[in-house]
């Protein structure tokens, strides 16, 4: 079972200051072995700070102050190093104007963040060879075409997933708004210009990429919500993360979506723009469920994802220009490529698989570097620039670190102690609201799972 430790800051009088927050009246829980005993009042004695605790609390600090300048309605932030959940910060509320907390479990858009798991989906089936990389579009949707014969011919899996389709980029996502069905999209594609052979160059795309939402559901019998669920959710423990509008409506934990006006924050309606594509915006997930499926991919043993599975979606498939304000708040990016799903990074001789996505009224970033075993994910119902800041903010105090006092990254994550007093150790779903802040503390126990 994957590790979880969670620490809270909150910045007071400029100050910044460490806040463990330990329950007055402790009430006995069951356990495997029995009643957990109620712990002595007497303090019992502190263990030295490691270098990973004292950055989860610098970024702590940081992050705090964003999200307090951006005037958020309702966050949610977890870190993963080595397969381990090691911070969680869940920060105001679902709806501007009540009390509802964001908590572990409340469900956000991901947008266009649904597209590094829809990626993870295609590198699950062809490890398990159901649904080859290079198999040809064709040979699951016999009667599709584009306006060129020879890319309706050649097209694959991979050139769906990474982008490289040949069309012109955006290719009627104007009617994806319009929410004209998916079918009616899928065979108007012909009349798409084409820039160039399958393979050749990056062009983003909704609609392409949710071809494989169809072909998934010829091949298998089943619904890309369905197997998904089946390959990629369960198997990983992220069982929050649904698929569709009706999934998110439905669901009472959900994060309402707002958008800034000059006197602030605003609710504004639910709608169901781009759950018309699925594998490419239509996916809804917990920050408890990213930082699951980030500790899947970071695990130094990993098992839940197969390692080919994980090499060959993030593998670099094609140059990506990028125009700069995706990236405006990264220090110098080295090298920008696509893979399966996923941007391709390389930002300070480390490489790192980014996405970003974003509705109307959510915003999600994820972020992850195998070479250091580290993860990110950020999840808002109130978007705004604090988003972009997350997670390069977060890296740049990690690379520092790594690259002064680590050497690579080789951080002893799985033999360090708890760093705050071992009275501690029953805290694990407690939440407490300090400034406005949310935050679990505990030690090693799953304080998220606990509540699934």
């Amino acid at each position: 079972m994957i590790r979880f430790r969670y620490i809270l800051a909150a910045v007071l009088a400029a100050t910044a200051v460490i806040i463990f927050v330990i329950p007055k009246d402790p009430v006995q829980k069951e356990t495997p072995s029995g009643p957990v005993k109620e712990r002595s009042e007497e303090p019992e004695k502190q263990t030295v700070l490691t270098p990973t605790d004292s950055l989860m609390m610098r970024y702590d600090t940081v992050l705090t102050a964003l999200i307090e300048e951006g005037k958020m309605v309702g966050s949610a932030a977890i870190i993963t190093i080595n397969g381990e959940i090691e911070y969680l910060n869940c920060n105001g509320v679902k709806k501007v104007g009540t009390t509802d907390s964001v908590d572990a479990h409340t469900i956000f858009r991901l947008a266009s963040v649904s597209k590094p798991l829809s990626g993870m989906l295609a590198g699950i089936l062809a490890e398990e060879r159901m649904i080859g990389l290079d198999d040809r579009v064709v040979e699951y949707l016999p009667g599709f075409r584009l306006k060129d014969t020879a890319n309706t011919n050649n097209l694959t899996i991979r050139n769906i997933l990474s982008h490289t389709s040949g069309l012109v980029p955006h290719a009627y996502d104007n009617l994806v708004e319009a929410q004209v069905p998916f079918s009616v999209i899928m065979d108007s594609l012909y009349r798409v210009n084409i820039s160039d052979v399958p393979g050749k160059l990056y062009g983003y795309q909704n609609v392409m990429f949710s071809l494989y939402d169809t072909i998934v559901r010829i091949r298998t019998g089943q619904s890309f919500g369905d197997l998904i669920d089946e390959k990629l959710f369960g198997p990983t423990g992220m069982h929050d993360a649904s698929v569709g509008y009706e999934a998110f409506a439905g669901n009472s934990n959900h994060a309402r979506p707002h958008v800034r006006t000059r006197t602030g924050y605003v609710d504004v309606q639910l709608n169901d723009r781009y759950y018309n594509t699925n594998p490419a915006a239509g996916i809804n997930a917990s920050i408890s469920d990213l930082g699951q499926f980030m500790a899947a991919l970071t695990s130094p043993d990993p098992h839940l994802i197969h390692p080919s599975a994980i090499d060959s979606v993030l593998s670099p498939q094609v140059l990506s220009p990028l125009r700069w304000i995706y990236l405006r708040r990264w220090g110098p990016v080295e090298s920008k490529h696509y893979g399966l799903g996923w941007r391709i990074i390389g930002y300070k001789g480390r490489t790192v698989a980014y996405h970003g996505g974003y509705v109307r009224g959510y915003r999600a970033e994820i972020a992850v570097c195998r070479e250091e075993g580290i993860g990110i994910a950020f999840l808002t119902n109130s978007p705004g620039r604090v988003g972009s800041e997350v997670v390069p903010a977060f890296l740049d105090m990690w690379l520092e670190e790594s690259g002064e006092a680590v050497g690579g990254g080789q951080w002893a994550v799985g033999s360090r102690r708890s760093t705050v007093s071992s009275r501690q150790s029953a805290v694990g779903g407690q939440q407490s609201a300090v400034g406005g802040q949310q935050s679990a503390v505990g030690s090693r126990q799953s304080a998220v799972n606990s509540q699934q």
